[in-house]
């Protein structure tokens, strides 16, 4: 004989299972993560966990997601790094650290931030480098102290655009802001007054380069751009004070007498900006590995000095006056959807990019 199921009984069970569901769901989320080293075809949009908060964090529901080179050097395990630097970690990770959006929670004892808030931050930089900051996702913890409000008058993209970049620009430029050991070098960096000095920035295009140029003028420096003539009219916008295009003319054969350079590009070529400093001037290179030329610079009096850029909420908030007042602007190269990351990644791959590399997650 046939079980006689009870309609009342029947509605129940389903009831439960949709509640079951939806709190499945809400625990859930979009996100790109990584399964294996490789090329920008390893990156996967899939569905992921959302975040858990631990103490000292914000949830943070994010809108938009900036690019940066350590992005693409763990998808690809940081080869160009020695054997020993390179990272193992455990799979699936979710890259990416810079962020900008809305606090969906905060966790208990949490003072300076509301449900609501919009936000922006580098997040867990450098401590989880090796492992993913965990950014691109359509949500994010964040510790409260890298976490700074958004500024005004700013969307959310260029917004995303300026945490690792102009953090960057600002520890080797304007004030370190930390006390952590530099991993490149036995003593700490520090930045030297820029007023009045002059001020060289080669890779001035880019990402860091933009900004530093930025910020070097708004210090009151005398401000030389290095980079392709595809940058020149952005920095003549920036109101440089003399522009070279590398393609044309190797700037360390016709400048002389710098106080400082910003090399963002760095490298083992590094070394050919010696030349163009005057004694007791500083070579700062964003990309210290290859760089042989430390007995030369020493001969030459000159300090060479690197340091490894750090999340610094109030450093952030700082810098967010400046963006506010429009006297530091965050430039876009380009825009992708979260879901499409790999051509987002492919478009880092191809180079010249001005600017920033956002992705946006709706």
């Amino acid at each position: 004989m046939a079980a006689i199921i009870n309609p009342w009984e029947m509605a129940t069970c389903l009831s439960t299972i949709d509640v079951h569901k939806e709190r499945l769901m809400s625990e859930m989320m979009k996100a790109v993560r990584l399964h294996a080293f490789g090329g920008p075809e390893v990156l996967r949009y899939e569905d992921a966990p959302r975040p858990a908060l631990a103490a000292g964090e914000v949830l943070v529901r994010v809108h938009a997601i900036g690019l940066n080179p350590p992005d693409w050097y763990l998808r690809d395990g940081y080869r160009s790094l020695p054997p020993d630097w390179h990272p193992n970690p455990t799979f699936p990770l979710i890259l990416g650290s810079d962020v900008s959006g809305v606090v969906a929670a905060v966790a208990q004892g949490v003072e300076g931030f509301s449900v609501g808030d919009e936000v922006y931050a580098m997040v867990r930089f450098p401590d989880d480098v090796m492992e993913g900051s965990k950014a691109y996702a359509e949500y994010v913890s964040v510790p409260a102290s890298h976490l700074a409000r958004k500024p005004d008058g700013l969307d959310h993209i260029q917004a995303a655009g300026a945490p690792m970049s102009l953090l960057t620009a600002w520890q080797f430029l304007i004030a370190l802001g930390h006390d952590a050991p530099n991993p490149f070098q036995s003593f700490p960096h520090a930045p030297v007054p820029l007023e009045g000095k002059t001020v060289l920035v080669n890779g001035a295009g880019g990402g860091v380069g933009h900004l530093a140029v930025q910020l070097a003028t708004w210090q009151g420096a005398r401000v030389i751009a290095v980079a392709s003539g595809y940058h020149e009219k952005l920095m003549a916008e920036f109101g440089v004070d003399q522009f070279i295009d590398y393609a044309k003319t190797a700037a360390d054969e016709v400048v002389r007498d710098v106080d400082v350079v910003l090399d963002t590009v760095g490298g083992a070529e590094t070394g050919r900006f010696l030349r163009t400093l005057k004694r007791g001037g500083a070579l700062f290179p964003v990309y210290p590995l290859g760089f042989t030329g430390q007995g030369d610079a020493e001969a030459l009096g000159i300090t060479v000095s690197t340091t490894q850029v750090r999340s610094n909420g109030a450093q952030l908030t700082q810098a967010a006056r400046l963006l506010e007042e429009g006297r530091v602007r965050v430039v876009i190269d380009s825009t992708f959807p979260l879901a499409e990351a790999a051509r987002a990644h492919e478009r880092a791959a191809r180079g010249n990019i001005q600017g920033k590399i956002v992705l946006t997650v709706v």
